[in-house]
């Protein structure tokens, strides 16, 4: 096998401009304000995304013109790719996502992903117009949020849960204190007082690794008046947790397929933190800690749309954790004429008058 090394360097930038050729013969796609996620899986097979749907492009590279522009994308993430981390996951200047794994990890070629996000700092008003929600339901979540709910967003891959996230931390009252921490700046809420904090990769010698465990406790000692994070995977769950039910609000994005498959979730990610960690210890501590989930999905024809709204009402029974639905979207889920929501058994605005549970 080949050895393989990219090292990234850490380069200054005044601002996103970035040079015409930084993405090589891939500039054209990027350009493209219809295209939001570009992939590589061969040279000469590169995908692009369009509304939510993938299609195959008639560009092509040389296996050495996909390395190039890997390594010039590094020099701005300040990340590295080698052998010994195969995987490389980094944040571009104009604000896209670059991934990229390399053999032995895949067979042959070099996987790269550079996703876009261009419906990045939309408000909930602005997604309500792209069909997103109902105009009701945009303010029945700006009402939650500035209420201090404790709000999980679920989804599929590419249903849109992080600008949906992003979205609501915009709709956090303006004299609000916010810490978000993610893997990879994305989130970009119009907020005056916004600290953003990023996990770091170890270095070459194993050392000097910041995971989001560690960013949760630090933002802690930041006097946050709301804590977000931009996806929950593991052991971290259980730090987020612990700190919503100190009392200080907060949000996360989770990958689920529901509302309720979201809570089951929740109830599980917790336990990679220890042995000592059990299922009847996170039971009730997801059950006080969650206000709300807003599950988000993609239909096949790239029509995001927000289909559940549930609210966890803090009741337990043989573990299972009781989910009063709130909204339910009824109709095709790629018909954008039928935009229609239906209320649950309990009026959604009973959550402001019985905050105290």
């Amino acid at each position: 096998m080949e050895k393989v090394e990219v090292n990234a360097r850490t380069i200054e930038s005044s601002g996103p401009d970035q040079t015409p050729s930084v993405f090589g013969k891939l500039q054209h796609l990027m350009d493209d304000p219809a295209i939001e996620e570009v992939w590589v899986n061969s040279p000469n097979r590169i995908f692009v995304a369009k509304s939510g749907v993938s299609e195959l492009t008639n560009t092509t590279l040389s296996a050495d013109e996909v390395r190039n522009i890997v390594e010039r994308l590094l020099m701005w993430g300040g990340r590295r790719l080698d052998l010994s981390h195969p995987f490389v996951d980094a944040r571009l200047p104009d604000g896209s996502r670059l991934h990229v794994a390399i053999p032995e990890i895949t067979a042959q070629h070099w996987a790269v992903n550079i996703r876009k996000h261009l419906v990045r700092g939309k408000s909930l008003t602005q997604l309500a117009s792209l069909n997103v929600m109902s105009i009701e339901i945009s303010k029945y979540l700006t009402r939650c949020v500035e209420s201090g709910m404790n709000i999980l967003v679920s989804g599929s891959t590419q249903a849109g849960k992080t600008t949906l996230l992003n979205a609501l931390v915009s709709a956090v009252p303006l004299k609000s204190r916010v810490i978000t921490i993610e893997e990879v700046f994305e989130l970009k809420p119009k907020l005056p007082d916004w600290v953003a904090m990023q996990t770091r990769p170890a270095n070459l010698q194993g050392d000097g690794e910041i995971p989001l465990r560690r960013l949760i406790k630090e933002a802690l000692r930041m006097r946050p008046s709301q804590i977000i994070v931009g996806e929950i995977r593991e052991a971290e769950s259980l730090d987020l947790l612990i700190a919503l039910n100190s009392g200080l609000p907060g949000m996360a994005t989770i990958h689920a397929n529901s509302a309720r498959d979201a809570i089951a979730k929740l109830q599980t990610l917790p336990l990679l933190a220890g042995e000592n960690i059990s299922h009847r210890f996170i039971t009730p501590v997801v059950a006080a800690a969650i206000d709300l989930v807003v599950h988000v999905s993609i239909a096949s024809d790239g029509v995001r749309r927000i289909l559940e709204i549930a609210h966890v009402t803090g009741r337990i029974e043989a573990e299972r954790i009781e989910l009063e639905m709130l909204y339910r979207f009824i109709g095709a889920e790629n018909s954008e004429s039928s935009n229609h929501y239906e209320k649950g058994l309990i009026d959604p605005e009973l959550l402001f008058t019985s905050r105290v549970r």
